[in-house]
């Protein structure tokens, strides 16, 4: 038996069962990881302390004592976000040798719960990109076809989950970042409510958009993960306490009465045609057994691209000013004064598309400026998230789109950046409302590319999600044994 393509919730069955130990398991995984090295998924890994954790689990099964519910299973960290002992580079070059004095909160639980942390995933530099192009430690490549890149920004943990380098990886998703690498390689990609998850720990790009979440290659492996990572947390003050539901109830149900939001904007000109097939395939499913759709109109939907990229980019100069050469990270040697250190350390740590995004956002805040640009983003930032909230008052749940395209090749958009920014265009309008939502395979196009299909719930309500994800997931399944 190939463990290593086994589901999450397939593998915590064997590791339960004893028909493997966690060692045998890790070891497994680092042979892959060898394997597949050429897909440049993960920055580091961590081998001796996964081998120490899992021993120490399997110690524990033989007295028969508890354990948690990820006991002995491998899982990967994307590189933006803490754990001590180890690197944490964010993809950068300033950051290319610095090592976590702290663990992130999201990591404490996924340990606490028995998992075994393996590596380090690759992504685009500080959260920063699309297609994973924008690494310091160079492109991750779509295990599916390694000529295309696999998304971004969390392009490293999607490969890695997607080419069986561990079961599930974490993601950050600040406008897409883990639903669209999620849609690009084939896989199941959750970014919970705005709030759902801890960011403590998460290196920040723009702190009132970002949202850790997993990537998984199921739907009950994703609601296993969130219930593990789901929580207040009193070191983030943005972490809710709201009530967190038992979300594996809301696997295996059937989808009657369901009301399905479709808003005209999901199938504008842009949508590729065998991304709208796979998608309105998929939904006549639903109709079949018994849901309903409700045609609705989200005119906000096309400007929050606009109001993403002010607000991210504004907070994204703000948080990433610390970045100065003095306290940590690279620093320039040679330089006159204290503003030449930081000009000069910022100019050699950063890579295009950081320094990008630092100028936009410093000039949407500067004097003139701020009113014209930011102030109006926040104001049509309102406006989306009312049109979402009037929408959940007829429907349920909505399905769109995860991007208007499968995955391009790499090098494809690199010098087109309006383009590369456009294939965000169903993905940031969902972050500007803090909404949960979550990308799952819904088919292939001609040349055996995934599509990916979007789910979008109210606020803090992911069990609609899963409840949907899960039925679409057997159905389709049903499909292929047909």
């Amino acid at each position: 038996m190939d463990y290593l393509k086994l589901n999450l919730w397939e593998i915590k069955e064997k590791l339960e069962s004893k028909e493997i130990t966690s060692e045998e398991l890790v070891k497994l995984c680092f042979q892959r990881i060898k394997e597949t090295k050429e897909l440049n998924a993960l920055i580091s890994t961590c081998e001796e302390m996964a081998l120490k954790q899992a021993k120490l689990i399997d110690e524990k099964r033989s007295k028969n004592e508890k354990v948690g519910i990820l006991a002995g299973i491998p899982i990967i960290i994307k590189d933006n976000i803490n754990i001590e002992g180890t690197k944490t580079t964010c993809a950068s070059k300033f950051l290319e040798n610095y090592q976590s004095i702290y663990t992130a909160t999201c990591v404490q639980k996924l340990i606490d719960a028995g998992a075994v942390i393996v590596g380090k995933a690759n992504m685009d530099e500080f959260a920063m990109g699309s297609s994973n192009e924008t690494s310091y430690f160079g492109v991750v490549h779509n295990p599916v076809d390694t000529d295309y890149v696999p998304g971004g920004s969390s392009g490293g943990s999607a490969s890695a989950v997607a080419s069986y380098q561990g079961f599930s990886a974490l993601g950050t998703d600040t406008g897409g970042s883990i639903r669209e690498p999620a849609s690009f390689c084939g896989v199941v990609g959750l970014k919970p409510t705005y709030g759902r998850v801890s960011r403590y720990g998460v290196v920040a790009f723009a702190s009132s958009l970002d949202q850790v979440g997993p990537i998984t290659r199921s739907v009950k492996d994703s609601a296993i993960m969130l219930q593990v990572l789901a929580g207040r947390d009193e070191n983030d003050m943005t972490s809710s306490n709201t009530e967190i539901p038992n979300y594996l109830k809301a696997i295996d149900f059937d989808v009657k009465n369901l009301k399905i939001g479709i808003a005209k904007q999901f199938f504008n000109d842009q949508l590729n045609s065998e991304v709208k097939e796979k998608i309105s395939h998929t939904i006549d499913i639903l109709v079949k057994n018994g849901a309903q759709t409700v045609d609705l109109d989200l005119p906000s939907f096309a400007p929050a691209l606009s109001v993403y990229y002010i607000i991210s980019s504004a907070e994204a100069a703000s948080n990433l000013a610390r970045f100065d050469g003095v306290k940590y990270g690279r620093r320039a040697e040679k330089f006159s004064d204290i503003v030449d250190l930081y000009f000069k350390s910022r100019t050699q740590g950063f890579g295009k598309e950081v320094k990008r995004r630092i100028m936009l956002g410093n000039y949407v805040l500067s004097s003139g400026y701020f009113d014209a640009y930011y102030n109006k983003a926040k104001k049509v930032q309102k406006v989306i998230k009312k049109e979402f909230d009037d929408a959940f008052k007829k429907c349920d749940i909505l399905i769109c789109p995860t991007t208007a395209n499968p995955a391009f090749k790499i090098g494809e958009k690199s010098n087109d950046h309006l383009a590369m920014y456009l294939t965000d265009i169903f993905t940031v309008p969902i972050n500007i409302a803090g909404l949960p939502a979550m990308s799952m395979p819904c088919g292939k196009n001609k040349d055996g590319l995934p599509i990916g299909l979007q789910l979008v719930a109210p606020m803090f309500n992911e069990s609609v999600i899963f409840k949907t994800g899960s039925f679409i997931e057997k159905a389709l399944e049903g499909e292929k044994d047909v």
